[in-house]
């Protein structure tokens, strides 16, 4: 039984620097390739080799299953530690660690052979230059970082270009069809389910410029419309809880006759200073009484007890008031929802879903004006256009979802048909 890579992964693990950083597409096998670095490292006596992700639920979710059976597949395993996610190498006596970099200082002390740093622009940079950097000192230990890029402001960017500069570092970057695993009509569908920024950093592994607008995709002439409400079809409201302001964004879905594709078209708002949800719903009725269906999607954080509401949660509130809510069970990443509205605002492909209408001045207004706060990937809530913004994307993340989660971590798919290169059962 072998390990087998393909041509990419080839020429990162043949490196012999002793830092390497791979920024690639999504879908790449950046974890395949991990798993094979690390092998080749516990095959070396008395090794200690730690994989390390954002946090530790994601590196049990990323890597655990996949190196338990590898591993096992190879006869390789002495002992295994379900509970610390620890593996003793047979013959070897090498120790294989997944460790979570939430609370990094708790990583502090141990000296490490080979230290892979998956998903690296999503953990924090004092992990690595406070904590783990120290950790390689004395073992003059070799790391491996991976993961996609989050533009130039994130540290992912300064150590890519470092490889490009360093003698001991060595920087790599391939899209996600050149990792051979994702299909030409695949990264199609994928052009048509994102904005084309999104699109460039999660599958050419492009960095991208996160500076001015956040919703950088709207335009004030190809997605405003001229749109009254039509009272034959149902209302849907996006809803954030802020109480300066709460704030709904009300909107009709209209299928396109060419296309058959669903359009969202906002064609309201709502806007409560010093309120409360009982406040809101009984706005929402006068508003709009009871001629058509009322569909709630509102802040996931309304499942949550409040003790202002005599213990009551606003989800109860909006479901005793006789709306139909529609919420997901957890907070999808703030990444992910802004990029599902960039998508829908137009695509890669040029197609655009959402619609504005001009009596909403307060959304027209919030989508021209939310920026980037300066030299990072995080939208501004200081100017106060997020509530509104916040009120569009949990609808349209509820009913026009990306296919692909961006800021989502999945385990990699296991695939032994590449190219056939060297690691062999002992």
């Amino acid at each position: 039984m072998k390990i087998t890579l393909t041509n990419p992964q080839h020429k990162v693990s043949q490196s012999k620097k002793r830092f390497r950083v791979l920024v690639s597409g999504r879908r790449f096998g950046k974890t395949y390739l991990c798993i094979s670095e690390i092998m080749k490292m516990a095959a070396i006596p008395n090794q200690t080799i730690w994989y390390c992700a954002p946090t530790f639920k994601m590196a049990r979710e990323i890597c655990w299953l996949p190196l338990k059976k590898t591993l096992s597949d190879f006869n390789w395993v002495d002992d295994i530690n379900e509970s610390n996610l620890t593996i003793r190498i047979r013959r070897s006596n090498s120790r294989i660690s997944l460790k979570g970099c939430e609370n990094f200082d708790y990583l502090r002390g141990t000296g490490i052979n080979f230290l892979v740093l998956d998903e690296f622009a999503d953990i924090p940079e004092l992990a690595w230059t406070e904590v783990l950097r120290a950790s390689i000192s004395d073992t003059e230990g070799h790391v491996l970082f991976t993961g996609s890029p989050r533009g130039y402001g994130n540290w992912s960017y300064r150590l890519y270009a470092k490889g490009k500069q360093d003698d001991e570092w060595d920087s790599f970057q391939f899209t996600t069809l050149e990792g051979g695993r994702v299909t030409k009509k695949e990264i199609e569908q994928a052009k048509a389910d994102l904005d084309i920024r999104t699109f460039r950093q999660e599958f050419e592994a492009s960095f991208e410029t996160y500076a001015g607008a956040v919703y950088y995709n709207f335009h004030t002439i190809d997605n405003v419309v001229d749109k009254q409400i039509n009272w034959k079809k149902p209302l849907h409201i996006g809803m954030d809880f802020n109480v300066d302001p709460m704030s709904c964004a009300v909107a009709q879905i209209e299928q396109e006759r060419i296309t058959k594709r669903d359009k969202i078209y906002f064609v309201d708002e709502v806007v409560i200073y010093s309120s409360n949800t009982e406040e809101m719903c009984q706005e929402l009725k006068d508003r709009y009484g009871t001629r058509v269906p009322i569909f709630i999607y509102p802040d996931p954080a309304c499942r949550q007890r409040k003790t202002s509401a005599g213990g009551k949660t606003d989800l109860s509130i909006l479901q005793n008031a006789g709306f139909k809510v529609k919420v997901r069970h957890k907070h999808t990443p703030v990444r992910d929802r802004v990029n599902v509205v960039n998508a829908r605002l137009k695509s890669a492909k040029g197609e655009r879903d959402i619609f504005i209408s001009k009596s909403c001045k307060i959304m027209l207004k919030g989508l021209q004006q939310q920026i980037y706060k300066v030299g990072t990937n995080i939208p501004d809530k200081e100017s106060g256009y997020d509530h509104m913004n916040d009120a569009i994307g949990y609808l349209v993340d509820f009913l026009k979802p990306l296919t692909i989660q961006t800021g989502s971590f999945k385990p990699q798919r296991w695939n032994m048909k590449q190219k056939q290169y060297g690691i062999h059962a002992r």
